[in-house]
């Protein structure tokens, strides 16, 4: 059975993405090794696995790839007629509508409602989908079971988002709306389940604690941000989260939930005017309000700097990291971080062919997996580099870690690298394409930064125009590992015995 494309997911059959391609290279291996493997007591030679396997050479069709053909959708704009900008992308393969709404009311804006009130933002969402003014817990659970419909919503540090799934016929869509802007205009915010959840995230917090990777995040946070509202956790903590009352959620909805605080994305099988129909449907009833004010920028790092975090554990978790920058919608920005993002790649990129995972596991075999990655936000956010190691091999860990960055910055990453990452980056482009919500959460991003559309339509000529020397550039300029903050969660006597005790 042929599989269907849709049109705006246009590759030519020539091509391979790196994914299918690593696949394909898999399969053919296990087919060599079925025929020259020895077997066993009965093998006459041993293979020689320093040789390449003859079967790839065979695959002549890969040196002749074809460029990438990628038709982007359209994307239209308009305005609700209370200013909530709409982005809307039309698509007919399903009858979906995926639905995405974003306030500037993330955690960050916790404090401005209450003192040390960290974890309202998190809390509001998690009651915006229990109840209704006209419908409590069960009532609404209810309704969106019958609807078949999907509506969640979530707190991060920078924004609050409101997600809709529904059929995209009238019978389903409408009341499915009507519900959408129900919860950010009426929420029930009942006390009694106001209790009860603020109980469960107590107790989820004690949980977390235990867990060494979330020690190791809200650590780096306050560690590199300070008293800036960065430096606290989504979750709160579970001394805040007891002492937030309903007046507090409520408050915190009145002043973020409004109209000139908010964007709207929709994707789905829609004309432009019914897209118009249903953006006036969620947001008509918001008030006009005012636009958060901009965060501040966090105090700069002068040094680096070493945190322990006592654990009784095998293993010692890791971060390293600084203050990175913040988003920035003009087209120097926007190439400046594309520029980032393949030198990073190269250096601490998910795949196994980075320079820190080359030397950190395959190389020395200190850590299963390392990573690293910039999060941009409307503050400097942060870039983190993240792994685990035995506590025995932390500091060596650690100096690899940091020898490898620095020696990237010094030398630059090399043409091959260059050009393999550019492939990889292209040819992986498109899977950011392949279903409504994909999409929608593409334009929802671009909305809420008042990103232009080239930030989307034009990535694969910027990666196609970036220059190695400007790749470069972007690295050196952005990394500073001299300011390099390093948290370390782990046994108590590693900490005492660490190389990284002048930098306490």
């Amino acid at each position: 059975m042929k599989a269907h494309v849709p049109p705006f997911l246009s590759v030519k059959p020539a091509l391979l993405t790196t994914a299918l391609l690593a696949t394909f290279t898999m399969g053919a291996a296990s087919a060599q090794a079925a025929t020259e493997m020895p077997s066993g007591e009965h093998a006459s030679a041993d293979v020689d696995i320093t040789q390449p396997i003859k079967a790839i050479d065979k695959l002549e069709s890969l040196k002749n790839e074809q460029k990438l053909s990628l038709s982007i959708p359209k994307f239209q704009h308009f305005t609700t007629s209370n200013g909530v900008p709409v982005i809307f992308v039309q698509t007919k393969q399903l009858p979906i509508v995926d639905v995405d709404l974003r306030f500037n009311a993330g955690s960050a804006r916790d404090e401005s409602i209450r003192k040390q009130g960290f974890g309202l933002a998190s809390m509001v969402a998690d009651l915006l989908t229990k109840g209704t003014r006209d419908l409590d817990e069960t009532a609404f659970a209810e309704a969106t079971e019958q609807l078949g419909i999907e509506l969640s919503s979530a707190a991060y540090k920078d924004q609050f988002v409101v997600n809709l799934r529904s059929l995209s016929d009238a019978e389903h869509l409408d009341p499915a709306l009507s519900l959408m802007s129900s919860i950010i205009t009426q929420p029930r915010f009942d006390a009694q389940v106001l209790e009860r959840s603020k109980a469960q995230q107590v107790l989820a917090l004690k949980q977390m604690m235990q867990n060494p990777s979330y020690l190791a995040s809200t650590t780096f946070s306050q560690t590199l941000y300070g008293s800036h509202p960065y430096a606290h956790s989504p979750y709160g903590t579970q001394q805040s989260i007891p002492a937030l009352t309903r007046n507090d959620l409520q408050k915190f909805h009145d002043t973020y939930f409004v109209a000139q605080n908010a964007t709207l994305s929709l994707t789905g099988d829609l004309s432009l005017s019914q897209a118009k129909q249903a953006a006036e449907a969620i947001t008509q009833a918001l008030p006009q309000g005012k636009p958060a004010p901009k965060l501040p920028n966090p105090t700069p790092i002068k040094q680096s700097k070493w945190v322990h975090v006592d654990y009784d554990s095998d293993q010692t978790s890791v971060m390293i990291g600084q203050q990175g920058y913040r988003i920035d919608p003009s087209a120097k920005g926007i190439q400046r971080g594309t520029d980032f993002s393949i030198g990073n790649e190269v250096l601490a990129g998910s795949g196994f062919s980075s320079r820190l995972m080359g030397k950190v596991r395959k190389e020395l075999g200190y850590t299963y997996g390392i990573y690293g990655s910039m999060t941009p936000m409307q503050a400097p956010g942060p870039y983190t580099i993240r792994f685990s190691t035995r506590n025995e091999k932390a500091d060596e860990a650690i100096a690899a870690t940091l020898q490898t960055v620095n020696d990237t910055l010094k030398q630059g990453i090399t043409a091959q690298e260059f050009k393999l990452t550019q492939e990889s980056l292209i040819n992986s482009y498109p899977m950011g394409f392949a279903s409504n919500a994909g999409i929608n959460g593409m334009l929802g991003v671009l909305n809420f930064n008042k990103l232009p559309d080239s930030y989307i339509t034009d990535y694969i000529n910027r990666v196609e125009g970036a220059r190695i020397d400007q790749v470069n550039t972007a690295l050196r300029d952005t990394l500073t590992p001299d300011k390099f903050i390093i948290v370390t969660v782990g046994k108590p006597d590693i900490a005492k015995n660490s190389q990284l005790q002048k930098l306490k």
